[in-house]
């Protein structure tokens, strides 16, 4: 586990860098206050206290901030992190890795100071999946990095006549967690949806996510299709989202939603809209990370980082 070491935002251009203790970093932004706040790829910029001491060893006075990185870290290998890496930085913020090096124009201020440059090699950057705050002292991990495939349950989504936007929105809420590797539609068919299922299981995802067909209509069937795949329902999911999500509408009692282990594939089925699933999800992220752990079997091993 690393430690982030100090923290710097640059307002404009020309204008010195400000060191804070600590800092907002805003999801599809960066950090705030930053002037390359909002650059698709490289959002917060990262550099090892380590790489930094390379130079030093070439006795050139350089150290935290003087490669305009936005963090400075310690501990954590981040040069050698693939791209596509997550990273918790502190208890709230999660980044991605997009970029590893840089290439250096060579003109800027920092080269006709120390005439070598670090960042071109070593320096890490990233995009914010998820905000928070951070601050000097806050740990920084790699952060697993899971599975997912999502099914959307719908006849007139498979047909054609109707937008799915519920998958896409389940896809997004779940980045600071995993990639989803498969995404499909298909109609409200008992046999066809839990062979989709078994098919995502085999695939080695981590976790399945339905939508659509939890109601009490008669094409409602998500239920039973996941009840034909698991080995063993988790009640409590399903028992929290009623419970949670009543406070904003009595319907939410009507809802037949479960949730199962298929093998070491944790399922779990959501409503249909995607404003429900919004609510639904916000139930369950808190305790995600801790769920595919032990479902996956020894902290996650069977994911892939």
């Amino acid at each position: 586990m690393g430690e982030i070491v100090a923290i710097f935002a640059s307002p404009g251009k020309e204008q010195p860098k400000i060191e804070a203790r600590e800092g907002t970093l805003i999801k599809n932004e960066g950090l705030a206050g930053n002037l390359y706040t909002g650059f698709t790829l490289r959002q917060v910029s990262l550099l090892a206290l380590e790489s930094i001491a390379k130079l030093n060893v070439e006795k050139l006075d350089v150290g935290p901030g003087s490669f305009d990185e936005n963090m400075t870290t310690r501990g954590i290998d981040l040069a050698n992190l693939p791209v596509g890496t997550r990273l918790q930085a502190g208890p709230e913020a999660v980044l991605r890795i997009t970029q590893v090096g840089k290439e250096c124009p060579g003109d800027c201020s920092t080269f006709d100071h120390t005439k070598e440059c670090v960042m071109p090699r070593e320096g890490v950057f990233t995009e914010v999946l998820k905000s928070g705050k951070v601050k000097v002292g806050d740990y920084l991990d790699v952060k697993t990095s899971y599975r997912f495939g999502v099914i959307t349950a719908s006849d007139k989504g498979s047909a054609g006549e109707r937008e799915d936007l519920s998958g896409p929105a389940i896809g997004q809420i779940l980045l600071p967690f995993g990639d989803v590797i498969e995404s499909v539609i298909v109609p409200d068919d008992r046999t066809t949806l839990a062979k989709m299922i078994r098919r995502m299981i085999n695939g080695g995802v981590n976790a399945i996510f339905t939508t659509g067909g939890t109601g009490l209509g008669p094409r409602d069937i998500t239920p039973e299709a996941t009840l034909d795949v698991i080995d063993r329902l988790v009640p409590g999911i399903g028992e929290a989202i009623r419970r949670e999500t009543a406070a904003a509408t009595p319907r939410a009692m009507l809802s037949r939603a479960i949730a199962g282990i298929s093998g070491r594939t944790l399922i779990i089925n959501l409503p249909g809209s995607p404003k429900a699933v919004v609510e639904c999800l916000a139930v369950i992220l808190p305790v995600l990370d801790h769920a595919l752990e032990t479902v996956c079997g020894q902290g996650g091993e069977c994911a892939r980082t």
